[in-house]
C-alpha cells in the first residue's frame, strides 16, 4: 500500500511540474504576442507620422524653390507690400 502511495505522489508531482511548465510557457507566449502587437501598432503610428513629415518637407521644398523665383518675389512684393516699379502709378479702388 505504501508503494502505491509513493507512486501516486510521484505521479501527482510530475503532473504538477508539467502543469507549471505548460502554464509558464503559455504565459511567455501570450506576453510575447502582446509585446509584438504593441510594437506593430507603434511602427504603424510612426510610419504615418514619417509620411506626414515627408509630405510637409516636400511642400516646404517646393515653397523654397518658388521663393527663389524673381517673378514670385515681385508678385508678393506687389500684393503684400504694395510696392510698385519705377514709373508706375498706384491705382486705389474707390469706396
Amino acid at each position: 500500500m505504501e508503494e502505491r502511495d509513493i507512486d501516486m505522489k510521484k505521479f501527482n508531482l510530475k503532473k504538477v511540474i508539467l502543469l507549471v511548465v505548460v502554464l509558464y510557457v503559455g504565459f511567455i507566449f501570450v506576453n510575447q504576442q502582446i509585446i509584438m502587437f504593441r510594437q506593430h501598432r507603434d511602427i504603424q503610428k510612426y510610419t504615418a507620422e514619417l509620411n506626414d513629415i515627408e509630405a510637409k518637407y516636400e511642400k516646404l521644398q517646393e515653397e523654397y524653390k518658388l521663393s527663389q523665383d524673381d517673378a514670385y518675389i515681385e508678385r508678393i512684393a506687389r500684393e503684400k507690400l504694395g510696392l510698385i516699379k519705377e514709373g508706375e502709378q498706384t491705382v486705389l479702388p474707390s469706396k
